[in-house]
Formats: structure tokens, C-alpha cells, sequence
């Protein structure tokens, strides 16, 4: 017979791995979202930032109601209301995010974008280790922003700010709406709301261009990459990791940011973005750890 002080090994072993697992899911959302943001910039010549919202949204939510098919009965007003603000968070996150790459260049906005989480992970923790991280994170984040700053377009600095604000909000509704429906189930209810929200204004600003078949396709390609994959692996992450420490480990978006530029749009990554993304890494693995030793 296993002794208390075996069991305990064993549980703590699988929390650990479960971390460990959370940890990877949310790396894999990280790169996928940000190279479908990459396709999403080579998309705008042909459908318009709105345009290729609702084409994300639209696709993403579709994909996600098919494969979840989840119920609709015995849930609470609050199940409901909690999916409603996801959804509204996800519309207006994805929006105006898309509004700030079409203005200025995919590392900046993202940088400016992180501001958010970033925030939300100090005011979330009560440690002063977990203040060292995201002090770390921003000390990365401003030092990959630093030559792209120069000269922003001020309403699309304005979009990635507001974006930012959403996403931290996204974070914590993520949470909440795991924490209530089973699976992804109100991951694909939320991204219906989303999308219902969206068409009207991509319809408006691109038309048919919607319905051309090469866009209708590289939108789908970007709703796999940009929604579907990485909203899923977070979701479930976030059902092991602790709002805090997701929150830092979103650090690694604007290094992601400025690979998947300089792999797709060729953008050149100098030292300065190289000792940034070893900055915002360590930050997060930090982060991590000091979650998984507390928590």
C-alpha cells in the first residue's frame, strides 16, 4: 500500500506534469496565433481589416459548432451572460487589434497590445516575485518596441492599447467560461456571438470581396491558425494555470510576433529584438515556476 507520503509524491508529480502540460498548450497557442496574424497582414489587400475579422470569426465559429455541437439547456443566466461578455471581448479584442496592424508594424502593436495582460498580472498577485517577472517581461517588451515606436500611427497605437485592455479582459473570461461549460463548448458560443457581432461591419466594409474563393480560403487558413487552435489551447490551459502566471507567459507573444514577421513578412530582427525575446522567455518560465512552487 502506497503511504501518505507516497501519494502526495504521486499527486504532486501529476500536478506538475499537468502544468507542464498547460505550459505547452499555451506555446502552441502563442506560435499559431501569431503566424496566422502574419496571413492575416497578407490577407488586407483584398478583404480590408474588418473584412478579415469576420472572415476569422465567422470560419472560427463555425468550425467550433460543428465540432463541439454544444447544448444550449440547463445552463444558468450567468452561463449565458459570462458567454455573452466573452464573446463582446473577443469581437471588440480581435477588431481593434486588426485595425492596429493594418496602421503599424505586427512586433509594435503586439508590444503595445501586451501592456494589458501585463497589468492584469501584477494586479492579479500578490507576490513580490511574481512583480520581478513582470517587471522582467516589460523591461523585454519595451526593448522589442524600441526602434518600431518611432513615428506610430496614433489611432493604430490607440487600437493596440484598447486591443490590450481586451485581451486582459478576454483572459479573465476565458477562465470563467471554462470554469462553466464543459470542453470548448462556451468557446464556441462565445466565437458565435463574436462573429454575429462582426459580420455586419466585414459585410459593409469588404462586400463581395468576401466571397471570392482565394480569400474565402486564406480567411479560413487564418480562423484555424489565429482563432480556433490557439483559443482552444488557452481555454484549457487555463483550467490548470492560474490567471497570473498565463498572464506573464503571454510575454512570449510579441518574441513570437517578431519571429513570425521576420519568417513571413520579412521583417529583420536586429540585437536588440534577439536579447528582447531572451528577456520576455526567461520572464516567463519565471513566471511558471513561481506559479507552480506556490500554487
Amino acid at each position: 500500500m502506497l503511504t501518505a507520503q507516497d501519494r502526495a509524491r504521486t499527486t504532486g508529480a501529476a500536478g506538475a506534469q499537468g502544468r507542464l502540460g498547460s505550459v505547452a498548450l499555451v506555446i502552441g497557442g502563442i506560435v499559431s496565433l501569431q503566424f496566422g496574424s502574419s496571413v492575416a497582414v497578407l490577407l488586407f489587400p483584398r478583404a480590408g481589416a474588418l473584412g478579415v475579422v469576420t472572415l476569422r470569426l465567422v470560419v472560427a465559429s463555425l468550425v467550433l459548432l460543428v465540432v463541439c455541437r454544444p447544448k444550449v439547456r440547463g445552463y444558468t443566466r450567468g452561463d449565458w451572460g459570462t458567454v455573452l461578455a466573452f464573446g463582446v471581448a473577443l469581437a471588440g479584442m480581435n477588431s481593434l487589434f486588426y485595425q492596429a496592424i493594418d496602421r503599424i508594424p505586427l512586433g509594435a502593436a503586439v508590444t503595445l497590445e501586451f501592456l494589458g495582460p501585463l497589468i492584469l498580472s501584477v494586479a492579479t498577485s500578490r507576490r513580490a516575485l511574481s512583480m520581478l517577472w513582470a517587471v522582467l517581461a516589460l523591461g523585454g517588451v519595451a526593448l522589442l518596441g524600441r526602434e518600431g515606436f518611432d513615428g506610430l500611427n496614433p489611432l493604430g497605437a490607440g487600437c493596440a492599447l484598447a486591443a490590450g485592455g481586451l485581451w486582459a479582459a478576454y483572459i479573465l473570461l476565458s477562465a470563467r467560461t471554462g470554469q462553466r461549460f464543459p470542453q470548448a463548448d462556451g468557446l464556441a458560443l462565445a466565437m458565435t456571438v463574436a462573429a454575429v457581432l462582426s459580420l455586419p461591419l466585414g459585410v459593409h466594409s469588404a462586400g463581395a470581396a468576401l466571397l471570392n474563393p482565394v480569400t474565402l480560403g486564406l480567411g479560413a487558413a487564418v480562423a484555424l491558425m489565429s482563432s480556433v487552435l490557439p483559443y482552444t489551447l488557452e481555454l484549457l490551459a487555463l483550467r490548470k494555470l492560474p490567471a497570473a502566471g498565463f498572464a506573464v507567459m503571454m510575454s512570449l507573444e510579441p518574441a513570437a510576433a517578431a519571429t513570425a514577421g521576420f519568417l513571413v513578412l520579412h521583417q529583420s530582427l536586429g540585437w536588440a529584438e534577439v536579447l528582447a525575446i531572451g528577456l520576455v522567455v526567461v520572464a516567463s518560465v519565471g513566471a511558471v515556476r513561481s506559479a507552480g512552487t506556490h500554487g
